[in-house]
């Protein structure tokens, strides 16, 4: 069989490749060309002078950023607040998928299923604004717990409780939407599979023990691997939205820094540093996560 050319694959697929050809422009124009803009973090950026007239400073910025108090606490916040929605966010949408297809009636599971998507349609402003209706000073559910004695105070300006805060708002709004890539990968599992544990007499939790999660362990892995490399993103509207509230020492992440510090009050080149390392890391994450799926015989993201 002769080999197909370049030019003949061109000819036969042209229509798919003019189907993405729209979203191939969209991540070049707004990911990959903005890129480019990373030689800040190594110049004395100055707007009026432009990339080009900016002097060099080498690594300069980077040690500046290293030497600076407030970088280091938002790095802290970040971390704090990624670890805890690694322990209760990433698992609460297999938990929910698990929930979803153990239903039997099929009207009951379409209705769940909508109502727990909705909430990833709402921009952050609408949820922030729903939780302090609800646990706000004068919220519904502090307003009555205050009026059977029991005092809360303002749950959405209390510091000590804000990292555990922005996890259940993530896990209320996203948990849902996390959950179709679960459920497709659980309607690919072959049902002789639990027909056969069945026979042999596992229940339901063997059953799902043994057959439900084996059978979306590459998918669980996959999604593990790409949430390490955003792991140093927790949010950058959730904390702009709640950082007066609570203060800076509370909600200033990595992203809210580099908003600040760059655009706020001009010092383009730390703030862009502090963005560089934060996608060099995540990189670097991903890269070691995938290198370690194959160790364990899984597919990763890619070979």
């Amino acid at each position: 069989m002769a080999a197909v050319t370049l030019l003949e694959r061109l000819k036969r697929d042209w229509t798919l490749l003019a189907l993405c050809l729209p979203g191939v422009l969209y991540f070049v124009a707004f990911f990959y060309v903005p890129l480019l803009g990373n030689v800040i973090a190594f110049k004395d950026y100055a707007p009026f002078l432009g990339i080009a007239g900016s002097p060099w400073v080498g690594l300069d910025n980077f040690v500046m950023l290293l030497e600076e108090p407030e970088f280091w606490s938002a790095v802290g916040n970040t971390l704090q607040i990624t670890a805890l929605q690694l322990v209760l966010y990433f698992p609460a949408p297999i938990a929910l998928a698990l929930l979803l297809n153990s239903l039997i009636g099929h009207r009951i599971k379409r209705f769940i299923q909508t109502v727990v998507y909705l909430p990833h349609f709402l921009s952050w402003v609408v949820v922030v604004a729903m939780f302090q209706q609800v646990i706000g000073g004068a919220g519904t559910v502090s307003s009555f717990l205050n009026s059977h004695g029991i005092t809360i105070g303002n749950l959405m300006s209390n510091a000590d409780t804000f990292k555990l805060l922005v996890t259940a708002q993530v896990i209320w709004k996203d948990c849902g939407w996390g959950t179709i890539i679960f459920l497709a990968a659980i309607t690919a599992i072959d049902m002789s599979q639990y027909e056969a544990a069945a026979i042999d007499g596992a229940d339901w939790k063997r059953r799902l023990w043994h057959v439900t999660l084996p059978g979306i362990r590459s998918v669980i892995l996959m999604m593990l691997i790409l949430r390490l490399g955003d792991i140093l993103s927790v949010g950058f509207e959730q904390m702009v939205l709640q950082r007066e509230a609570v203060g800076a020492g509370a909600a200033e992440v990595i992203d809210t820094y580099v908003y600040y510090h760059g655009i706020r009050d001009g010092d383009w080149g730390m703030s862009t540093a502090a963005g560089l390392m934060k996608g060099l890391i995540g990189a670097a994450l991903i890269y070691a996560a995938n290198k370690l799926a194959h160790r364990f015989g899984e597919q990763g993201i890619y070979r």
